[in-house]
């Protein structure tokens, strides 16, 4: 019964995080699921589309409704690696005596947004590297612990447009998932003016805590998963790579490097989290077609042709999918 539960709990806190986001954020509601699913996984989120779709909003709501510590950095090309991490300030004791105090950057905190990321110079954009895979700073040859539960999310805009730099590709890897952020439907357009060009302003109130959070998504990563969907999901991941038997034509003719092992990881967690927020107590094949693409589109290194023909990596993963939703269960 007690599992029971904290199941039930886990459902209902979900649905109630969800509907209080949907009260400001009008439409978007596979990309809210995405955030949703490496927030519960204790992982990062990149978040990509043009400015003015709500990016940063939905995040600032999301911290709202979970009671979250939360900050703002504002990428520009003259952000510092302090102006994140923070530095060592000289002080002046009262007995006259001087000596140095760590003053906390704005990575020190449970949600972190990281506007505009790729606006910043590699070097400033590298500087989250440490803090996003070892949850800790290391400033003058010391190192400070952050406090959970830690989480990036970032926004960028696309690389076609003016004053951007791509991230390095260690830098994507550590985001689980690359979430798309598309232009609202009509009817959308429309429920977005009605709720922002009146006097009433809406804010998500509080519907969890960064405790209750972390215990979601301990009771999400125990979500079982059967071998051979593992199998499968391994199998996706060499699919990726030109050189496996298991590549397509697509794949050898346009990749130069597939996923990483992040990847097979990001698609069994974001599966698991996702059965949860199905209402299913196990793994289908489906949740792994679900995550998969926001998984594995910014792991999918394009060769010279494939960026020259404007080759989509959702195209590759579809195919990749197909071929390995055939193999025998």
């Amino acid at each position: 019964m007690a599992d029971e539960l904290k199941l039930e709990e886990f459902g209902a806190l979900a649905r109630a995080i969800e509907a209080e986001v949907g009260r400001v954020i009008v439409g978007q509601r596979e990309v809210l699921r995405s955030v949703l699913i490496c927030i519960l996984s204790g992982r990062h989120a990149l978040l990509e589309g043009v400015p003015g779709l709500g990016k940063t909003m939905l995040i600032r709501s999301l911290g709202a409704a979970l009671d979250l510590k939360f900050t703002r950095i504002q990428f520009t090309p003259d952000l510092m690696p302090a102006d994140i991490t923070g530095t060592d300030i000289m002080e002046e004791g009262e007995d006259g005596s001087r000596l140095f105090r760590f003053h906390e950057g704005p990575v020190f905190a449970n949600l972190v947004l990281a506007d505009e990321i790729n606006r910043a110079t590699p070097k400033t954009q590298s500087a989250l590297l440490e803090a996003m895979q070892e949850k800790t700073v290391t400033v003058a040859g010391r190192s400070y612990p952050l406090q959970d539960p830690f989480f990036v999310l970032a926004t960028q805009n696309p690389l076609e447009m003016e004053g951007t730099y791509p991230l390095p590709e260690a830098q994507l890897d550590r985001f689980m998932f690359k979430v798309r952020v598309d232009f609202p439907r009509p009817q959308e357009l429309i429920d977005i003016l009605e709720r922002t060009t009146g006097a009433d302003e809406t804010w998500p109130g509080r519907v969890a805590d960064g405790a209750q959070v972390m215990q979601m998504g301990h009771l999400a990563l125990t979500t079982p998963v059967a071998t051979h969907l593992m199998e499968r999901a391994a199998n996706l991941i060499l699919a990726t790579h030109p050189r496996e038997a298991q590549a397509s034509d697509l794949v050898r003719q346009y990749v130069r490097y597939g996923s990483s092992p992040r990847g097979a990881q990001a698609l069994v967690i974001g599966a698991r989290v996702n059965a949860l927020l199905e209402g299913r107590l196990n793994v289908a094949w489906e949740d792994i077609e679900s995550v998969a693409p926001a998984a594995l589109r910014h792991r999918l290194l394009l060769n010279f042709e494939g960026l020259a023909e404007g080759i989509d990596p959702d195209d590759i993963i579809r195919e990749a999918l197909h071929a390995v939703s055939r193999q025998p269960a």
